[in-house]
């Protein structure tokens, strides 16, 4: 906490000095919307280059001003937290002054460019955000009040937790991880009762693109097992893209890569090689949108698929029969394909990527 505070003073400082030499007070940060700052590492992932360019929030710039404005006030409010030792929601900034703000992702893109601008993690500013994943399987530990979780497959998953930094005293003794792609899946897989019947399991879903407590609880718990994680996506690119964020991240959070990433994830399924393998009917497939088109095009001209010759494969199969599928499209083979005989296979002979 002292280093948060010390480092929010250094900016306030900066400003004060700006103000008493009579110029416009300016914030620097490293500029995090495109490529060019980014390189790709294969042991990281996405990660902001050590000299990046960078861009200035100026205080009298009619542009820029508003912005400037909100930085500090969150600032301010960042710095009474890390004081007072207590903790806010992004969506709690947001309500303290709805009018102010305008909107919630102006409130979290501030706090993203905060983050960025400190090198501080946002966890380390005590702001935690909502949490929409689950997590289920042979997992159980403490939070960081002393509540004890058990998260043992019932036919209910758990919140993955909101303060993932805190939690501790993590045991296990599952012999590898699923990340599922959607709710529906996991749901599915939870009333199969898969997390028992192959070998002990943890299960993790972050409904859709995973917030960041889901990334950091998938990160946690590979740090802390060092077991094989799997991902089950949709085959189609949107899958494809979430699944690269588990694996290497974003570039929107690269100044975060080292606590976020997992470049050892593995491609489960669905492959797109699967649907020809399966004999899947063509009518249950659904053709591509220019949309996925061009997502896809996109996924392969990243630096990261260069590295990876046989994803590189399954994205030209893709491309080819611009057709997509859902993990879904399984249930035509019939109901419990999916964990009777999909899953156990793909894990039993080494059907991933």
């Amino acid at each position: 906490s002292c280093e948060v505070l010390e480092a929010i003073e250094n900016v306030i400082e900066d400003v004060v000095k700006s103000l008493a030499q009579k110029k416009a007070p300016v914030l620097t940060l490293a500029n995090r919307s495109g490529w060019r700052n980014i390189e790709f590492k294969d042991s990281v992932g996405l990660q902001m280059i050590p000299h990046c360019t960078t861009k200035q929030i100026r205080s009298d710039c009619p542009r820029s001003a508003p912005k400037f404005a909100l930085m500090l006030k969150i600032l301010s409010m960042i710095y009474k937290m890390v004081q007072t030792n207590t903790y806010a929601t992004k969506r709690d900034i947001y309500y303290s002054d709805t009018l102010l703000f305008g909107s919630q992702s102006v409130v979290d893109n501030v706090i993203n460019d905060i983050s960025c601008m400190l090198k501080i993690p946002r966890r380390s500013l005590h702001i935690l955000s909502t949490t929409k994943g689950f997590v289920a399987g042979h997992l159980s530990y403490t939070e960081e009040d002393g509540t004890k979780v058990n998260c043992t497959c019932g036919a209910t998953a758990v919140t993955v937790p909101s303060n993932v930094q805190g939690i501790k005293n993590l045991i296990s003794h599952a012999k590898f991880m699923l990340i599922v792609e959607k709710d529906a899946t996991f749901q599915r897989l939870l009333d199969d009762d898969f997390c028992n019947k192959l070998s002990p399991c943890i299960m993790i879903t972050g409904r859709g693109v995973p917030d960041l407590n889901t990334r950091l609880l998938v990160r946690k718990l590979w740090d802390t097992f060092q077991i094989p994680i799997f991902t089950l996506m949709d085959a189609d690119p949107h899958g494809v893209e979430i699944m690269c964020i588990y694996k290497y991240g974003s570039v929107s959070m690269s100044f975060e890569a080292h606590h976020l990433t997992v470049p050892s994830i593995k491609w489960l399924g669905l492959l797109p090689s699967d649907l020809k393998r399966l004999n899947i009917r063509k009518d249950v497939l659904i053709p591509f949108t220019k949309q996925d088109q061009n997502k896809l095009a996109s996924i392969q001209k990243r630096p990261y698929i260069a590295c990876q010759p046989m994803w590189k494969k399954e994205l030209e199969i893709m491309a080819a029969s611009k057709l997509k599928a859902e993990i879904q499209v399984l249930t035509s083979l019939s109901s419990d394909y999916l964990s009777r005989v999909y899953l156990p296979n793909k894990l039993q002979f080494g059907g991933w990527l």
